[in-house]
């Protein structure tokens, strides 16, 4: 049995492995508790704990966390890999996505589910990764087939992957894939996984449209209708008491399920509160535009938009867009005084996109030089009432507080561009006093570098299919960090419902 004193000499002894001698002595408790007081054995163990906890240097905070996180010593140190499981360190290895199209063009006869295979396919391509080596698939998508309900699955068993990996589907509306990928994250962090494909699908050239419910409820209980009266009974029972309402099909709601509003008009009043004018939403717009041309022709975007049927073109980029021409559109949401309209708005898009995410270890076997380490982040909600579209600015603040980071750590902005409207709103409640005052105890965000956001183009240009933005926008900053020897990059997206999130991504340094 030991004594308070063995239980000193044990933790001197060998405090490389104090916390498992700790579990050790703390086994042998009730043969000390034979022989000494309960006030000795508090204050050995006490003193353990606290010399053991100290060596480590953990809090009781941190060791509950699985994922690295920062400090804002690492604006001048050396990555935090270097004192982490490497096993469990999650980077960024390449992603790619289709290119994204206007709805009902190149896509038109294509399922979601085809789009997200296509990417996988383009992605196992790019990277040579031997599919033997997956260990799960994750994918995002909003607007649901009812056949291919876990579209993760479909697609990645049609594009080769071994029927032995696992996956699937989440959605979180315009922040599915965003969510697909920390979910990937988690899995690495946790030990559970070492290679994952994360990514997410959308098409709205073939949506889901239903017969009213009133028929619906009639077709489910015709059989005992026709069971009991034969085909006329049948009959009576199909049309008798119909409406002309009840005739008409239903297409997928655009309207939030809970306000009964749609986004374009929340994004058009949260403008009016934080006074943000049609000029300047107009000016936001064709800044989009005129990046994402300029990327495109600089050959930006070359190997991270992969060909379908041999174009990579993106057709809902208009380059010779200018304030003169969007400024003679109409409102689109709110009539006649709104400030929104289908140019400072983004359109519906059919695509699809793909990101590898492994653990360093693994990737550094597999001989793969990651893009970036993904540090933290964070998913958060508002009043979908009055902010549905400030998640960026809520996520931003929660991720770069618990961090240690300010605005001025950033190198890298991609924030996912809904509306002009709603992208300017939330820079503008990011540097906000008052608004800091109201929500933050007085610590704004702070403001945004406009030479770093979205210089390649966003998705006011790009289009934005709602289960792949999130993807597009990790690949594309993982790609500007590598590019622009930035250390840090922001990502935000806001989502209906009044959700949003952001996370930090760290360049890994090749």
């Amino acid at each position: 049995s030991l004594t308070p004193v063995h239980f000193l000499f044990l933790w001197k002894s060998d405090p490389s492995s104090s916390a498992h001698n700790f579990l050790l002595s703390l086994s042998k408790f009730a043969e000390v508790k034979k022989k000494h007081s309960d006030t000795q054995i508090i204050i050995s163990i006490t003193m353990i704990s606290c010399r053991a906890l100290k060596a480590m240097n953990v809090s009781r905070s941190a060791s509950l966390r699985t994922v690295p996180r920062l400090a804002k010593s690492f604006s001048t140190s050396s990555s935090s890999a270097a004192s982490s499981d490497p096993s469990k360190t999650v980077v960024i290895v390449d992603g790619v996505r289709l290119p994204f199209a206007m709805t009902t063009t190149i896509y038109a006869d294509e399922l979601a589910v085809d789009l997200q295979r296509l990417a996988f396919n383009g992605l196992l391509t790019k990277t040579a990764l031997d599919k033997n080596e997956i260990d799960y698939v994750i994918a995002g998508t909003v607007i649901q087939e009812v056949r291919t309900s876990n579209i993760a699955r479909e697609a990645s068993i049609n594009a080769g992957i071994p029927n032995s990996v696992g996956s699937h589907t989440v959605s979180m509306a315009c922040i599915s894939s965003n969510a697909a990928i920390c979910s990937a994250a988690e899995k690495i962090a946790t030990g559970k996984a070492s290679v994952v494909i994360a990514g997410g699908t959308e098409t709205f050239s073939d949506v889901p449209i239903r017969l009213s419910r009133a028929v619906r409820q009639k077709l489910i209980t015709l059989p005992k209708a026709m069971k009991k009266g034969g085909p006329l009974g049948g009959m009576k029972h199909i049309f008798g008491g119909l409406k002309m309402k009840d005739v008409s099909l239903e297409t997928p709601a655009i309207a939030n399920y809970t306000t009964g509003e749609v986004m374009g008009v929340s994004s058009d009043r949260l403008a009016a509160k934080f006074g943000v004018t049609r000029e300047e939403q107009d000016e936001f717009a064709v800044r989009s535009h005129v990046l994402a041309q300029k990327a495109h022709d600089d050959g930006f975007y070359k190997g991270e938009v992969v060909p379908y049927k041999g174009s990579t073109v993106e057709n809902g980029i208009k380059g010779d867009s200018s304030i003169e021409s969007v400024s003679k559109l109409k409102p689109a949401f709110v009539k006649p005084q709104g400030t929104h309209t289908a140019a400072n708005s983004s359109y519906l898009t059919d695509g699809a996109s793909a990101s590898l995410i492994m653990s360093e270890q693994k990737a550094l076997e597999l001989g793969f030089k990651p893009l970036a380490y993904l540090r933290d982040w964070s998913f958060k909600a508002c009043d979908p009432f009055e902010e549905l579209l400030l998640g960026p600015t809520y996520c931003s603040q929660e991720v770069l507080s618990r961090n240690n980071m300010n605005m001025s750590d950033v190198g890298v902005y991609e924030i996912h561009e809904a509306f002009a409207g709603q992208i300017l709103s939330n820079l503008t409640a990011m540097n906000s006093q008052e608004f800091a005052d109201a929500k933050f105890r007085g610590k704004k965000v702070g403001e945004v570098d406009m030479d770093k956001l979205n210089t390649k183009g966003g998705s006011l240009a790009l289009g934005h299919p709602f289960g792949a933005t999130g993807s597009r926008l990790v690949t594309t900053a993982s790609r500007r960090l590598q590019k622009e020897e930035e250390r840090f990059a922001l990502i935000a997206a806001c989502a209906d419902g009044g959700t949003g999130h952001a996370c930090i991504l760290e360049r890994y340094d090749n």
